[in-house]
């Protein structure tokens, strides 16, 4: 598997405010269509670096007459910045993360898409049929595509197994500790204040009031002096593990496997706490020049086959419940590698990110924004 390098959360200060949720927008006053129409010819796309490869970009191409054109994107900031460009409308579809997705459709860029023209939809696993990330009030923002879970990674011969995410805010690991290089990991700490406080009464780790969020900002003030690196691409995380510089680390599965396939001496848990994730949505422009080539990429990515082909080049996890034997016929052993073949309560059990918004869903307004986390991951590392 080729390793991919993406630099997928870092944190640019000067689009906070381009990039923060507007206090209300529109989401679009037409409905999604009720068919899909012949292709335009072209299609435009915003993804991930290694989301858009030749193995299953042509054969769509010479099925559809749609010509892919991609502009990769490094972090979600840049994809939203890049969906509002010009007005919108200069890229049909985005690949967004859950940190970015909600922005995108409080901030009336991304068009309600209709499921039913999206065959292999109904093969989802339920999680990923509706998560909040894409889904408001019922109405589907887009296709979930492909996730990972947050896995706590560490050295066999250096470490003992560890249970609880508290290894990497102990100080006993200075030194030892690699973590994302992300705002969004203000919701990793809370997941663990969570178990580990349950007096601050947090339900959800990206709903935090005032209170809450000052205990999670605090917890990753204390934790700074200890991490060895905070990293923002795979290969960061893989060389220090491989050196030996790290031995403790927030993970993704791709650096696991990566590692492995090193014959490093790496293994990872989910912790007692629970893990994060991210979970990856093909949305369409509010504004798209392109809506049925759109339609038509919605309808081929999400097969099974097509499925399985990202999920083992990239090392990330397909949402279609039918993909785990494709994967199985690319790369031996990737269904269980990747948790494709998990149950059900596995994939409901990670908090997936969800852009953080004022509102905290119980009917306060009193949550901390995603702007004020950028500001205070700025401020955690110094």
């Amino acid at each position: 598997m080729k390793v991919r390098i993406r630099k997928r959360h870092a944190v640019f200060a000067a689009l906070v405010v381009a990039l923060s949720i507007p206090a209300a927008g529109s989401t679009g006053t037409s409905g999604p269509p009720t068919k899909i129409g012949p292709g335009e010819g072209k299609l435009t796309l915003i993804a991930w670096d290694g989301y858009t490869q030749p193995l299953w970009v042509t054969p769509f191409e010479k099925q559809t007459g749609c010509q892919v054109e991609a502009k990769y994107a490094n972090t979600s900031d840049e994809m939203v910045a890049l969906m509002r460009s010009g007005g919108g409308g200069q890229y049909d579809m985005v690949s967004a993360s859950g940190d970015a997705s909600l922005r995108l459709i409080y901030g009336g860029d991304v068009a309600p898409v209709n499921v039913n023209l999206v065959p292999s939809w109904k093969d989802f696993f339920s999680a990923f049929k509706s998560p909040p990330n894409n889904t408001v009030k019922g109405v589907h923002y887009g296709i979930s595509l492909q996730f990972g879970p947050n896995i706590l990674m560490y050295n066999t011969k250096l470490e003992k197994k560890p249970t609880s995410w508290s290894v990497i805010y102990n100080p006993a690991n200075k030194g030892k500790i690699t973590i994302p290089d992300n705002p969004i990991q203000i919701a990793d700490a809370a997941l663990y204040l969570a178990s580990a406080q349950p007096s601050l009464g947090i339900k959800d780790p990206y709903e935090l009031n005032q209170t809450q969020f000052n205990a999670a900002v605090s917890l990753l003030k204390k934790q700074k002096p200890l991490v060895k690196k905070y990293w923002s691409t795979v290969s960061d995380q893989v060389d220090l593990f491989k050196s030996g510089g790290s031995t403790l680390g927030a993970s993704w599965p791709v650096m696991l496997s990566t590692l492995k396939a090193a014959k490093a001496p790496v293994s990872s848990v989910i912790p007692k706490e629970g893990a994060t994730g991210w979970l990856d949505t093909w949305m369409l422009s509010a504004k798209a020049k392109h809506p049925n080539c759109a339609y038509k990429w919605l309808a081929y990515i999400s097969t099974p086959k097509v499925q399985a082909q990202q999920a083992t080049n990239y090392g990330e996890t397909p949402v279609n419940s039918k993909a785990c034997s494709f994967m199985n016929k690319i790369s031996a052993g990737s269904c269980k590698q990747y948790f494709a073949n998990a149950p059900e309560s596995y994939y409901r059990s990670i908090k997936f990110w969800k852009t953080p918004l004022a509102d905290c869903g119980n009917g306060q307004k009193n949550c901390m924004d995603y702007t004020k986390w950028v500001q205070a991951w700025t401020n955690i590392k110094g």
